[in-house]
């Protein structure tokens, strides 16, 4: 199977522009520079089985961090990806609308799971649709789907952002489930948390498919306290937002380079030619991401407050 676009990758640009993997900084991503601290874990914790009140604790944190609705539930799974590929099974294959350009893997889900995946055009003939909200990469934020449309998967990945403007409410409605990232905000992409909260129905599916001890013991525990830590999440939004601006500034006092969307954890801009930059930087060692579909747009995640005049002075020479 053909490898899809993403973010990363590190150890190929070594390999094309040189240099070891602890020499790169990575910017081609969306996870948050600052993560959240690692909090003391017992021996248990690595050592056990993870146990049901511990599970319980997390999925009642995520309840209230995101403000999930009565009568949906929360299934807690080891990252998004290992949901997104069973998602199209909850239903029979039909039309699919996934607005695009957005996160690739929810076309090739629904594609490999034998759905007629299309665009904006095909939402009145929808049998599923899925939406990124805000998007990935051009940070677009959605109304809700028509829930007439069958199955919905509302996928918030970077909603933390801004949560006034989630979904979340979508959650209590019947065939829809809404995704959320833990990696990405909380910026501990190799903890591998995710969550589903939707339909009790078709939650309960991917519980069985998933089966039993999905989310580690070290997961749980992180993922507990991080959700309960409201003040760290607003102090964080604070500061991703400050650094966004600054981002912006610095990479539009380049000639040509404009905004053309994004959220607080990457940026997306419109150039000539963003390969050429995206090249530029990597002789720096500094990893960006361009797209197969776009000559024109490169996106550039946050560094880290370390990292800024590395930056700069790439840019600057």
């Amino acid at each position: 199977m053909r490898a899809r676009d993403h973010g990363g990758g590190i150890d190929a640009a070594a390999r094309a522009f040189g240099g070891n993997r602890e020499d790169w900084l990575d910017l081609s991503t969306g996870i948050n520079p600052v993560p959240y601290p690692l909090p003391d874990l017992a021996p248990g914790d690595w050592q056990a089985l993870p146990d049901r009140a511990a599970r319980d604790a997390l999925v009642e944190a995520a309840h209230r961090f995101w403000n999930v609705p009565h009568g949906a539930r929360v299934l807690a799974v080891p990252g998004l990806s290992s949901v997104i590929p069973r998602i199209p099974l909850l239903a029979p294959p039909g039309r699919a609308a996934i607005p695009g350009p957005t996160y690739n893997e929810h076309a090739a889900a629904f594609t490999r799971a034998r759905w007629d995946v299309g665009d904006r055009p095909a939402l009145d003939r929808a049998r599923a649709v899925v939406i990124v909200n805000p998007n990935n990469p051009t940070g677009e934020w959605h109304r809700p789907p028509d829930p007439a449309l069958g199955l919905r998967v509302i996928d918030e990945s970077f909603a933390d952002l801004d949560p006034a403007r989630s979904l979340i409410a979508e959650a209590a409605l019947p065939r829809t489930l809404v995704l959320k990232s833990f990696g990405k905000f909380w910026g501990l992409g190799g903890l591998r948390l995710g969550f589903v909260a939707g339909d009790p129905a078709l939650v309960e599916r991917l519980a069985e498919d998933i089966g039993p001890w999905p989310v580690s013991g070290p997961a749980l525990r992180i993922g507990a306290q991080a959700l309960s830590d409201t003040a760290w999440a607003e102090a964080t939004r604070a500061r991703l937002a400050e650094d966004a601006q600054r981002l912006d500034a610095l990479v539009t006092a380049l000639p040509g380079v404009k905004v053309a969307g994004g959220t607080a954890l990457f940026r997306l801009y419109d150039l000539r030619d963003a390969a050429a930059l995206r090249g530029r930087l990597a002789l720096h060692r500094i990893w960006t991401r361009t797209f197969p579909w776009s000559a024109s747009w490169l996106r550039i995640g946050l560094p880290a407050p370390e990292a800024w005049p590395r930056l700069e002075a790439a840019l600057a020479r």
